[in-house]
């Protein structure tokens, strides 16, 4: 005579709580790569002080061609591919200015082997430039000029629009060419290394 067949047991809470955790541990890098790249402002955890400023929802930068400041002409689709780190002011460079493009120099230099992943680019509202501090201090920079009517369009996208230059920030743009953190004045120095390193190392693009 045949065993009679013994119902399957049903799965165990323990089972479950598992199979959950291992899911957990699966997706939780990906949602919180997602919600460093594209989160809120209310993501940070409380007492930071030491990030820049998410820009939400990050903001495509428009198609179009920057006059040359020194050098060629900027057409923006080349910006796509690395990330950018960008200044805006006055071509002569005030004070502000120059310890902006430093720290930014500084920062790229301090990423080592990801060196080639970020690019600087200055922005220029008038009185250009300053060529030969420059030309010593900040080979690898990129210049544009923001006159004219493709440069006014341009600043429409940055969050302080036309006052921008007068706010004296660093703009990350990512590499698909969206404008998505910005860092004040007083942001803290290590500020903009810390969080270009974490986005780098979450980031499979640029």
């Amino acid at each position: 005579m045949s065993a009679t067949p013994t119902p399957s047991e049903p799965v165990k809470p323990r089972s479950r709580a598992q199979v959950w955790i291992l899911i957990g541990l699966f997706f939780g890098p990906l949602l919180a790569a997602f919600i460093l790249y594209y989160g809120t402002g209310g993501w940070r955890p409380h007492g930071s002080t030491n990030r820049g400023d998410l820009i939400t929802p990050a903001r495509p930068l428009p198609n179009l061609t920057l006059p040359a400041a020194t050098g060629e002409a900027l057409n923006t689709q080349t910006l796509q591919g690395k990330w950018t780190l960008i200044y805006i002011g006055d071509g002569q460079c005030d004070t502000r200015c120059r310890e902006a493009l430093i720290l930014t120099r500084q920062t790229r230099l301090a990423l080592n082997q990801d060196i080639d992943r970020v690019r600087r680019l200055f922005l220029v509202t008038g009185n250009c430039c300053d060529r030969e501090y420059l030309h010593q201090e900040h080979g690898d920079l990129a210049t544009a000029s923001l006159e004219g009517e493709p440069g006014l369009r341009l600043l429409t996208i940055f969050p302080e629009g036309t006052s921008a230059p007068q706010q004296g920030r660093i703009y990350i743009v990512d590499p698909l060419g969206n404008l998505m953190m910005s860092y004040s004045p007083q942001a803290p120095r290590k500020a903009l290394l810390e969080d270009l390193k974490k986005l780098l190392r979450l980031s499979h693009i640029g």
